[in-house]
């Protein structure tokens, strides 16, 4: 199956792609809720859901704004460092443990809606990222049964202002400017792709320039994996956010550094999934209360 979450006149929604164009669900059944956060908690079968969208009337998807899938996530928590080529690129050694780091609700924003520049860099980085929406929560999950708490697939752009990042060990700062993590739109179930959506072209570009291109095979750490690994320190829960790292190619580590810039819009595409577009604008700065 196929979702989006999407902004109506009623506010938001989840609407189910099919061959008619896009079925708002919410609409149709108040269990569905507003995001998929509260589709997952109305446990509904596949079969329940085809049938409901069936009644329902469509729409063409190019008319619906997207939302985030998960308005109000528990954690978005990242991987660093997934990729050996892009572990090279930053000088990294190779790691024997995974690179967690999280992310805020303001730093993020929908597919479609402006990446912002901050004022104070311009360094301003891209990063494709194959992201996991979390359906089953838990704590010490196996390895072996870590897709089944896997609700569904969508893309990630771990916008990322480098100058920042690099201040301290930690890389808080430069990972939580507003409005810099773009998410969404599609999200795509595991059924309608390959086991733990390995073996995907995962791809970044600005117009005809290609930046980034690989495949999700590479990933050092497995989508099952990265879970059982969290899930040793973390209790995971249903509409949690997590972002599985980047390839080779960033910015930062280009000659000379190849930073986004406002008038330009990035998109990352994840095969089977769709495109992550976002118009790349500077920070207007005014102050706040």
């Amino acid at each position: 199956m196929r979702y989006i979450v999407g902004q109506t006149t009623h506010g938001t929604a989840v609407f189910l792609l099919t061959e008619r164009g896009a079925v708002n669900l919410s609409a149709l059944d108040p269990r569905v809720g507003p995001d998929l956060a509260s589709l997952i908690s109305a446990c509904m079968t596949a079969a329940e859901i085809t049938a409901l969208a069936a009644a329902g009337p469509a729409i063409p998807l190019a008319s619906i704004i997207a939302a985030l899938p998960v308005q109000s996530p528990g954690m978005t928590i990242c991987l660093g460092l997934n990729y050996v080529d892009h572990i090279k690129e930053g000088g990294y050694d190779i790691p024997s443990y995974p690179t967690f780091f999280l992310r805020g609700p303001s730093s993020l924003m929908p597919a479609g809606a402006p990446m912002i520049r901050p004022a104070c860099s311009e360094q301003l980085d891209y990063e494709a990222e194959l992201m996991v929406i979390v359906g089953k929560g838990g704590k010490h999950i196996a390895q072996a049964d870590a897709l089944n708490h896997v609700f569904g697939y969508t893309i990630f752009n771990d916008g990322s202002v480098r100058e920042y990042q690099r201040k301290t060990h930690q890389w808080t700062a430069g990972k939580n400017f507003d409005a810099t993590g773009a998410v969404g739109p599609i999200v795509v179930t595991p059924d309608e792709l390959p086991v733990g959506a390995e073996g995907l072209k995962i791809e970044s570009r600005v117009g005809t320039e290609i930046l980034q291109s690989a495949k999700t095979s590479d990933m050092l750490w497995s989508v099952a994996r990265t879970i059982e690994a969290i899930s040793e320190f973390a209790t995971l829960r249903p509409g949690d956010l997590i972002a599985m790292g980047t390839p080779p190619g960033v910015g930062h580590a280009k000659t000379p550094p190849r930073w986004l810039r406002s008038g330009e819009t990035v998109e990352v595409e994840i095969e089977g999934i769709g495109i992550c577009s976002s118009p790349v604008i500077d920070e207007t700065k005014t102050p706040s209360a």
